[in-house]
């Protein structure tokens, strides 16, 4: 899928109508200019890859509608549903040797890792159809919103491209320019993804070995612990106020803070802080502690839905496998 050993040099530019001009925009040529002098790019090949970038008018219309923006009952139908479940279970099934070693080797028990898979590709399904560089370009260059975080990305992403030897028009990814089975921007592939199975590349791409253990030093290195659960649903008596609900989601209160607010938090380990958020369930609103391990969560996606999602599609596939294992055995009994 990509082509490796390719420098900028060797950049093969077809310009065709309808391409964006960004080589020509001064904006673009500033940035090109200070890239130069302050990484050492050679200063034609990178004129030479951005007369071949695209402006994506589509890239602009999906960042206007994140999934994030969706209320929980309705964010949850798209992740956490029957068919995500079964899919998981096959996948932890087809690669169980893999994520055994990311749990000895991170900690990170498979069901988190499955479903960080199946919530960001579908297992792999869709890893992404535009080219990372016009994503990059598209964001950085015509979105003013967040053009400081994607022009960032977008020289995470040449440096990328440099350090592994990949031809920069061959790579793709998600509309934000997130890549392979886990969705890693350039930032997070160049500081967390690892060469999991010890062939020489990280490639997050093709190689579930590498991409699987790559969520794994993800996940450690942002602190997980594995001791204890990442989200509890809790109930409340009386009326929580809306400034002690969602207000950011490092956690921050203890027990004691929580009872005082109504919280019933039986359960929660001794000594531990957490978030409080409320959801809107289908059935009206939906109380949730998010401790620790929750926290990490959300720095992979920095929202309480995704953390939400991620850890009941993990809970809800290692229910569904571990339900079928007893099924199977007990059949199997019943056959002797």
């Amino acid at each position: 899928m990509l082509k490796r050993g390719l420098g900028f040099a060797a950049v093969v530019v077809c310009v065709a109508a309808g391409w964006a001009d960004y080589d020509e925009r001064p904006a673009v040529r500033d940035y090109i200019a200070e890239v130069v002098a302050q990484h050492g790019f050679e200063k034609s090949a990178l004129e030479a890859l951005f007369q071949a970038a695209e402006r994506k008018e589509a890239i602009l219309a999906a960042i206007s509608r994140p999934a994030e923006r969706k209320r929980w009952h309705e964010y949850r139908k798209i992740f956490v549903t029957p068919t995500r479940i079964r899919e998981g279970i096959a996948f932890w099934r087809a690669n169980e040797d893999a994520l055994r070693r990311v749990e000895q080797v991170y900690n990170l028990p498979p069901e988190i890792t499955v479903a960080v898979v199946g919530v960001e590709t579908r297992y792999g399904r869709n890893l992404g159809s535009f080219r990372v560089l016009d994503s990059l370009s598209t964001l950085a260059f015509d979105y003013p919103p967040r053009a400081t975080f994607f022009l960032g990305e977008l020289t995470e992403f040449l440096l990328l491209a440099r350090e592994e030897g990949i031809d920069p028009l061959t790579m793709k990814g998600s509309y934000a320019g997130a890549m392979g089975y886990g969705q890693f921007i350039p930032s997070s592939y160049r500081n967390f993804a690892v060469d999991f199975d010890g062939d020489g590349t990280r490639d997050i791409w093709t190689n579930l070995n590498d991409a699987l253990g790559s969520i794994g030093n993800y996940f450690a290195e942002h602190g997980w612990r594995g001791d204890g659960p990442a989200a509890m649903r809790v109930e409340v008596a009386g009326r929580v106020a809306d400034e002690d609900v969602n207000r950011g989601l490092m956690p921050d209160y203890d027990e004691d803070q929580l009872k005082r607010l109504g919280v019933i938090s039986d359960g929660m380990p001794p000594g531990a802080k957490a978030a409080l958020f409320r959801m809107e369930g289908d059935e009206g609103a939906e109380y949730w502690l998010g401790l620790h391990d929750f926290y990490v969560i959300t720095r992979y996606n920095h929202s309480r839905l995704y953390a939400l999602a991620v850890w009941q599609l993990g809970q809800a596939i290692r229910s569904g496998k571990e339900r079928s294992e007893r099924v199977a055995m007990a059949a199997a009994e019943g056959a002797d």
